[in-house]
């Protein structure tokens, strides 16, 4: 059936170079997955439709929603246990109230209104609802940055900034985890230089050939690798954060 373009920014399974970045968005996804259990769900902004499908596996019903004709084309032939449509996620094509977990991972960072996108979920979330979140950690992706070192990125955010902003749309019980190399992934930093995201990005600048070993760890990548844990927020990778409506 054949994968969507790379872009530089979103995901794809299947692609060996990528294998890193797909597996560390699907760790969150598999951690997730049992908060939409039998329940009505909507993500907002689901790129290639692999985490919307993983969560179809036990939801009642998944909408799957993303601005990019291409995406939501893809993920209708590719993904039929999944609802998709076309969708601007300020103003998302949903009831309120109708729905019981609002999914998006990997989005925020992507908009402009972030306040007025958090209020659209809230809206369309019954009483009691989950919110479930995730976004790029900026302390650690943009370090000692104002402007995001990724061109797609808008606005990043760090701990505090992610939780305030979350409570400040009308969720209670707001709770941040941050995900982390597990012990194999750090061997793998040592092995590459200290750093695994790095030695990826400077193949990928330069336009080289990938070296054998790098591409043959990064292939071999698992979701098992990640760590998602509630401590030391500030050196995670990725910041998730789950709420309810009030």
């Amino acid at each position: 059936m054949g994968c969507l373009p790379l872009t530089g920014e979103r995901t794809v399974p299947g692609i060996a170079q990528e294998n890193y970045w797909y597996r560390r968005h699907e760790a969150v996804y598999c951690a997730l997955a049992a908060r939409c259990a039998g329940a009505v769900v909507l993500e907002a902004g689901c790129g290639e439709g692999y985490g919307a499908d993983l969560l179809a596996a036990g939801a009642r019903r998944v909408l799957a929603l993303d601005c990019d004709p291409l995406v939501t084309a893809h993920v209708a032939r590719r993904y039929p246990r999944v609802a998709v449509a076309r969708a601007n996620l300020v103003a998302l094509p949903a009831a309120t109230g109708a729905v019981d977990v609002v999914v998006s991972l990997q989005v925020i960072e992507h908009l402009w209104e972030q306040k007025r996108f958090l209020a659209e979920c809230a809206r369309v979330l019954r009483p009691g609802g989950a919110l479930l979140l995730s976004t790029p950690n900026r302390i650690t992706f943009s370090p000692g940055r104002d402007t995001p070192l990724n061109p797609f990125h808008v606005r990043e955010l760090d701990p505090r900034e992610l939780a305030a902003l979350v409570a400040a749309a009308g969720f209670l019980d707001v709770e941040l985890r941050g995900l982390h190399h597990g012990s194999r992934l750090r061997e793998l930093d040592a092995r590459h230089g200290g750093c695994l995201v790095d030695a990826q990005v400077a193949v990928a600048v330069s336009g080289r050939e990938w070296p054998t070993a790098l591409r043959d760890d990064v292939a071999a990548v698992r979701v098992e690798d990640f760590e998602l844990r509630p401590d030391r927020l500030e050196a995670s990778l990725d910041l998730v954060a789950t709420a309810v409506r009030r």
